[in-house]
């Protein structure tokens, strides 16, 4: 007897609805998706329980016949592909056939859709896959799929779902990034009968200031490039403006969200010594290439690409972000918004004097003259200092990023970003452990917008940011607004560091505990306002610094992990330079 069988068509549906539906953003992203084919400019996406309970979405698209529904649920099923070479040449979101079965082999699944040549619409009723009941239904034209009870007949899935917050946050996530690539449609978004997300029709810096918030969207440049096969546009941040993970870039082929790790280095390529190692850009690129040149069968939920030409692609990317770097990076984002683009981008200033030059191509802030231009720790009692660090004596600062200092027969290299990252850290870390609430009250205080997700962590952190300075309130939506700043940070720019400090806890969760989420904080709040690379120091401040490190409690590295200095004793010198063998 064959130990080799068929799979009954219910058990194989399931397992590709394994590939296919990962959680119920997934579900979202296919039923959207298939809107946006259907030619729909009205998308109503309505949650309850996270998505566990319902999943429905509705369009005003070209909707289908009877016959075309009851194809619709079919396997392989597709209105998109008619023959081999149409599969190399993809020109819709959706295609395989594989969405509506897969999502129906795991739910209580209802489509309802509408032509609109007919005078009424079919209804298509099934449950866990199998079809329950057709039926005739008053509909409107456009077509309407509800997905109930996900994975109720798969328990082990369904266990695998997380809160209602974190899987709102996903869907939430899902489908702010297809509005980016749909400006002219407008989506809603519901959540347990309460609307919480509104993007209407509009151009798509409009769209991009809506999803991203007209407060980033400020220190965005925009980006275009065309060659015979290549075409880019969207909008790349100043190098101020970064984030320690790639959760702010937004990668669309062709009108379809992607990762994509040609695209990614490409554009890290572009910002190439102008970002610190581990921190990444905030970006939105459209890349367009013919349908012919780019195959989007790679995977099955098509959240990836393979191109023809991935080198062409590559450097089609490094050298657009490159030059709008060169061009708006002199002095980049202190001027003001140019008119073309008011209230939405930087433009460039006139050719700025040239130590000014200098210091700009390097992705740095403008800097005032001193004392009023830096910020270095203030002074506190000494409470321990080695004695190593003690003996040492500053000569001289290397390339404006390292201190030079000389102990005994020893060379020591200091840098300063990384030193002062760590005399920061350590200065908060104190204050938060003492529960003392060193903060200076903003004169004017600052909103901020954030995504759905990270406006769901920074909410359940606020209490404990308060304990270390930071007095934060929800100010209806994913807007807040801070009032109050760790004095030690006083004088920097707050906004962005919230962004930071929410997208780190919306990255790393709270599975460690909040003390490990708020440390996680500090580490942020840590890196901001910091010394930098190519910041040129007096003699001063450069004593100071070294005298603050000394004070630390691991004066060797910086909160990431990163040595703080490096030294040479001079018998190794020697041999370098053959004094010695």
């Amino acid at each position: 007897m064959s130990t080799i069988k068929i799979l009954p068509e219910i058990l194989s549906n399931k397992i590709a609805a394994g590939e296919v539906v990962e959680r119920p953003a997934a579900v979202v992203k296919e039923l959207v998706e298939n809107a946006l084919d259907a030619g729909a400019t009205r998308i109503l996406i309505e949650i309850e329980n996270g998505g566990r309970s319902l999943i429905r979405v509705s369009d005003n698209g070209s909707g289908m016949s009877r016959d075309d529904a009851l194809l619709a649920i079919e396997r392989y099923a597709t209105s998109k592909l008619a023959s081999d070479a149409d599969l190399f040449s993809i020109r819709t979101l959706g295609f395989r056939g594989e969405a509506l079965p897969s999502i129906a082999a795991v739910s209580r699944f209802t489509l309802i859709s509408r032509p609109k040549d007919a005078d009424a619409g079919t209804g298509v009723y099934l449950e866990g896959g199998k079809l329950v009941k057709v039926a005739d239904e008053g509909a409107p034209i456009g077509t309407l799929v509800s997905v109930r009870r996900l994975f109720f007949n798969t328990p082990a899935r369904r266990k695998f779902l997380k809160t209602t917050a974190t899987e709102m946050g996903h869907i939430a996530d899902t489908v702010a990034v297809i509005a980016l690539a749909w400006p002219n449609v407008q989506f809603r978004l519901q959540h347990n009968g309460r609307m919480i997300r509104i993007f209407s029709a509009a151009d798509p810096a409009a769209r991009a200031a809506d999803v991203l918030g007209k407060d980033l969207l400020k220190e965005l440049f925009e980006i275009t490039f065309k060659d015979d096969a290549v075409s880019i546009s969207g909008w790349v941040s100043t190098p101020r403006v970064s984030r320690s993970t790639t959760q702010g870039i937004y990668l669309f082929v062709n009108g379809r969200p992607v990762r994509d790790r040609t695209v990614l280095h490409g554009l890290m390529a572009g910002y190439e010594r102008r970002l610190m190692k581990g921190q990444f850009p905030v970006a939105v690129l459209f890349i367009k290439v013919p349908f012919d040149r780019v195959d989007v069968n790679v995977h099955p939920t098509k959240n990836e690409v393979r191109f023809a030409d991935p080198g062409r692609v590559h450097d089609a990317v490094r050298t657009a972000v490159s030059k709008v770097l060169e061009r708006t990076g002199r002095p980049g984002w202190m001027a003001a918004p140019t008119a073309a683009f008011a209230a939405l981008r930087p433009s460039t200033l006139a050719e700025p004097p040239a130590a000014f030059r200098r210091q700009a191509s390097q992705g740095e802030p403008i800097r005032t003259e001193p004392p009023s231009g830096r910020t270095l720790p203030t002074e506190q009692p000494a409470l321990w200092e080695p004695g190593h660090m003690s003996e040492w004596r500053t000569i001289g600062q290397f390339h404006g990023t390292y201190v030079l200092c000389e102990a005994g027969d020893e060379l020591i290299l200091v840098d300063q970003h990384a030193a002062h990252e760590r005399v920061r850290f350590e200065a908060l870390k104190r204050q938060a452990a003492a529960g003392r609430k060193d903060s200076q009250r903003l004169l004017l205080p600052q909103t901020v917008d954030l995504d759905h997700r990270q406006a769901a962590a920074l909410s359940e952190i606020l209490a404990g940011l308060q304990n270390i300075g930071l007095e934060i309130e929800p100010f209806g939506g994913s807007t807040f607004v801070v009032k109050a700043a760790p004095a030690v940070l006083a004088g920097r720019e707050i906004a962005p560091l919230i962004r930071d400090v929410a997208e780190t806890l919306a990255a790393t969760g709270f599975s460690a505990g909040i003390e490990k989420a708020l440390e996680d904080c500090l580490v942020v709040m840590a890196c901001h306002g910091t010394l930098r690379a190519n910041q040129p120091l007096s003699e001063m401040e450069m004593q100071h610094l070294i005298r603050e490190l000394g004070r630390c409690d691991d004066p060797s590295h910086c909160p990431h992990g990163r040595p703080t200095w490096v030294k040479w004793d001079v018998r190794t010198l020697e041999k370098l330079f053959g004094r010695i063998v």
